[in-house]
């Protein structure tokens, strides 16, 4: 496993914050925990997970989002 942070563009509040951790579960993130205040999601992936695959996730969700 490895640690990601990602910044996240997009986010008004807690329903925001719930799209955006929903869609990192599904595409592979574990002990996702995403910050409002911050426009932060961490979270550990496997060793294979592409950083683009999560953007993509987040993207595909309605938020921009880059690696911090």
């Amino acid at each position: 496993m490895r640690a990601v942070e990602l910044n996240v563009e997009g986010m008004m509040c807690e329903h925001c914050v719930a799209h955006v951790k929903e869609a990192l579960e599904k595409a592979g993130g574990h002990n996702v925990a995403v910050s409002l205040d911050e426009g932060k999601a961490t979270m550990e992936v496997g060793l294979i997970t592409k950083d683009e695959k999560l953007i993509k996730a987040v993207e595909d969700a309605g938020y921009k989002a880059t690696v911090a």
